[in-house]
């Protein structure tokens, strides 16, 4: 079959998952050429995670890395102190996350993201 695949994973199989597991599961399928939609996000721990792992496994087998992009919750707290004070991470939704030979972001705004997608 010839194409882009697209996978969309729902935030109750994500919450089922520990984070290690999240992130081997969307670097796995990003290395296949799978962009991957996350309807809930990653933590920002686990992105830094995402990102780090990536970085070691660009060289190796001539993979390209990663482009993410990701919306923030509309739900915020009072404020960054607050958040900050009571120890809230910043709730996360919808991420899309692919390879950076194949997905290029446009842009994006309140309630958009854009992306060009091309084949292998």
């Amino acid at each position: 079959m010839q194409g882009v695949r697209i996978d969309l994973i729902s935030e109750e199989r994500l919450a089922q998952m520990p984070s290690m597991e999240k992130i081997r599961l969307i670097l796995d399928n990003v290395r296949d050429g799978t962009i991957v939609i996350l309807e809930s996000g990653l933590t920002p721990d686990e992105q830094s995670v995402l990102i780090e792992m990536t970085m070691q496994e660009i060289l190796p087998d001539r993979f390209s890395g990663i482009e993410i992009e990701t919306y923030p919750s509309k739900q915020r707290s009072a404020g960054v102190f607050s958040r900050f004070i009571r120890g809230d991470e910043e709730n996360r939704r919808l991420t899309v996350i692919g390879p950076a030979n194949q997905l290029k972001m446009i842009r994006k705004d309140r309630g958009l993201i854009s992306a060009w997608i091309s084949g292998r």
